[in-house]
């Protein structure tokens, strides 16, 4: 059996070249994770993330908010919110996740966070649900969302339940209202 040996100088050559792979993969990975830093959105104090916190993820939403007609203690009904149900997308439009009912949202990469709103301003749009700033209460799964604290719901569009058509006959009725959101996921800064 022959043994083929390689030069002394092809082995420096691959070696050289390896290390230079390396740096080079090495100088386009940093600043892209570098890039990775947000800034917070311009919002009213009363929704405004906390200190110690940065940015780790803004994903665009488009669905729907579910409402169902619901009698009160009054006697009245009122179109009483159900879920959200829509795509959760990143700055390329690529689909990365959803949100649901909790509230929850869950990633492609398996972390999902569920919240509860603390925290509410009018948005800038009269006919447009409200910006909210959300609690984490419940982690599942291991990836971006592992460690978000706080969310926010900014820049929304649409979203809010029908003026009318929630009465006896249409108790326990759903209906969806098409809306749209900038969800800013929060996590301790490092």
């Amino acid at each position: 059996m022959k043994v083929l040996q390689m030069p002394m100088n092809a082995k420096v050559t691959t070696l050289a070249l390896i290390l230079f792979l390396f740096l080079l993969a090495s100088s386009l990975v940093l600043p892209a994770a570098q890039a990775q830093t947000m800034s917070p959105p311009n919002v009213p104090d009363a929704i405004h993330g906390r200190p110690g916190e940065e940015v780790v993820l803004l994903a665009h939403a488009s669905g729907s908010q579910i409402y169902v007609c619901r009698g009160g203690a009054d006697g009245k009904f009122a179109w009483t919110l159900k879920a959200p149900d829509a795509e959760l997308k990143d700055e390329n439009g690529k689909v990365i996740g959803s949100h649901f009912a909790g509230p929850t949202w869950k990633l492609k990469d398996g972390s999902e966070v569920t919240g509860k709103a603390v925290a509410h301003a009018d948005s800038d749009d009269p006919n447009s649900i409200q910006w909210l700033l959300v609690d984490a209460v419940g982690h599942a799964g291991n990836g971006l969302l592992t460690k978000v604290t706080t969310i926010q719901r900014v820049k929304t569009h649409g979203g809010k339940p029908p003026a009318n058509g929630c009465d006896e006959p249409h108790r326990d009725g759903e209906t969806k209202s098409s809306y749209t959101a900038d969800y800013y996921f929060y996590a301790p800064a490092k």
